[in-house]
């Protein structure tokens, strides 16, 4: 079964509400109607009932099962106003500017606030908003997960070679948010994966903290950059299986990390590949993908308190149920 398929099934054992706030875009109304014949997820659309009904009958798409929420007129807005204005009164938010936040046009606040609240236990957007717009509503409303203060994302990489991580898949991280992560943040970002690799491949992690040098066989700052972020990792999730530094071939290949790092628990089979830049894991990940013919799932936000995933502007109606289902299967916990 494909590794998407295998996460829709597990998205069906226990069905999560997940919030589509960018009604506006037809797309969304198309994807939330196949989630429900799927059964992937209860999803919500914001919006005014009347005229999503309208665009339905445009698109002959059919809103049986999909809750619809106008947030100029629910019930809940008065509760996450007051909330909001909690959640900012560092910066001295008032109740009327916490409204307006709240009903504005993109929808994006009023639906990270419902999965805050638990009203939905995620949300997906994007399709229509920029990752800046996306994230700024999940960071300032839902925040970072305890612990944890870096949000980050993660590749569910499917290769051709079954040698390789589980089956063929890896987790690559971070490939789309973080630039030059400090050792704090790329400990974070490998706790966060391993977290991941757990919920969507249903095994153990097993991170390699890569680098171009292994065990000492070069000497840098980039180097020390890595090492320091191993003991942070250690130190956040002890039971973790995580080691480093490690090159590439070295945390693939058993024979390779045999030699290069004999004893470890991590060379030579890790299923996690945690990259010390953006340049690093972003080239990789393409390369990957573009040279090798693998299929990469993602980016799948993670980090973040309670899940929130970032569409592509061009995005397809498949791309929207599938985000949903990751999304779902995150809300899972």
């Amino acid at each position: 079964m494909h590794l998407v398929d295998q996460i829709k099934a597990k998205a069906r054992q226990n069905t999560q509400t997940v919030v589509l706030p960018e009604s506006y875009d037809d797309r969304m109304i198309q994807a939330a109607e196949l989630i429900v014949k799927d059964g992937l997820a209860k999803p919500v659309l914001l919006g005014d009932p009347a005229v999503l009904a309208v665009k339905a009958g445009e698109l002959g798409a059919s809103l049986d099962g999909i809750e619809i929420i106008n947030p100029k007129s629910a019930a809940l807005l008065e509760g996450y106003v007051s909330e909001l204005v909690k959640l900012r009164e560092k910066k001295e938010l008032t109740a009327e500017q916490a409204r307006e936040t709240l009903t504005g046009e993109d929808n994006l606040f009023f639906g990270a606030m419902m999965v805050h609240k638990g009203d939905a236990g995620g949300m997906v957007a994007g399709a229509h908003n920029t990752t800046g717009d996306v994230l700024r509503a999940a960071f300032q409303v839902i925040g970072t997960a305890p612990g944890m203060r870096t949000v980050s994302s993660v590749f569910l990489m499917v290769t051709k070679n079954p040698d390789f991580g589980e089956n063929g898949v890896l987790c690559f991280a971070d490939c789309a948010v973080n630039p030059n992560p400090n050792a704090q943040a790329l400990a974070e970002i490998a706790v966060s994966t391993a977290t991941s690799c757990k919920s969507f491949l249903g095994v153990d992690a097993r991170v390699a903290m890569l680098s171009f040098s292994t065990k000492g066989s070069a000497s840098h700052e980039d180097c020390d950059k890595v090492l320091e972020a191993l003991e942070i990792a250690k130190e956040l999730a002890p039971e973790l299986q995580i080691d480093g530094e490690l090159q590439a071939d070295a945390a693939l290949l058993p024979k390779v990390g045999e030699k290069k790092a004999p004893g470890s628990s991590v060379a030579g089979k890790a299923n996690t590949l945690i990259f010390p830049d953006l340049d690093a894991g972003n080239i990789a990940y393409k390369l990957v993908e573009r040279v090798a013919g693998a299929e990469a799932v993602g980016p799948i936000v993670q980090g973040l308190a309670k899940p929130v995933n970032d569409l592509s502007r061009g995005c397809s109606v498949d791309d929207i149920v599938s985000v949903s289902a990751i999304t779902a299967v995150q809300a899972q916990g």
